[in-house]
């Protein structure tokens, strides 16, 4: 009994920003293998109705890839408010709101959507460690934090929008 009072008044320690911002590409490269199994580009044809190829799929990928690991990177290296919001707003745009696009579009169109489950069951509780860890340790204000993460929600509908539907209106 003495063990679970002492458990009780343990306080929960955040996991260290720089350890747990690598969660992010991990998650992100188990992302593509589900999008790319699943037939992403033809689930954007079909069900979407905008177009999509592998070629632009895989050339989407290996970009974001390189930019979520070079600031995962320069924050594993150098944190500082700068790379920690540029950090904050590309995986919101990379990770969060992908993951509302995928369980959003599964219950619109009522199908699976390529990506849904490493979306919902990865990309939803790491941004939320992340998030909470951000916030907790001060790395950025509360203000910084969501200025950075609406950011990422421009960012990532400008990507749909040119990536998926190539501008159009």
């Amino acid at each position: 009994m003495t063990s679970l009072a002492t458990a009780a008044r343990t306080p929960i320690t955040l996991p260290a920003f720089r350890k747990v911002i690598w969660l992010m590409p991990a998650a992100y490269v188990l992302h593509i293998v589900e999008e790319y199994t699943g037939n992403f580009p033809g689930w954007v044809d079909d069900d979407v109705h905008g177009t999509f190829n592998f070629f632009g799929f895989d050339l989407n990928n290996i970009m974001f890839m390189v930019i979520l690991v070079a600031l995962v990177t320069l924050n594993f290296r150098r944190p500082s408010k700068v790379t920690a919001t540029a950090l904050v707003a590309f995986a919101s745009a990379n990770l969060f709101w992908d993951a509302l696009f995928h369980i959003g579009m599964t219950a619109i169109l009522n199908r699976y959507s390529p990506g849904l489950v490493t979306a919902a069951l990865l990309y939803l509780p790491i941004t939320l460690i992340v998030a909470t860890v951000v916030l907790k340790n001060h790395i950025l204000s509360v203000r910084r934090f969501v200025l950075a993460a609406a950011g990422g929600a421009v960012l990532f509908a400008f990507v749909v929008w040119y990536g998926l539907f190539h501008f159009a209106v």
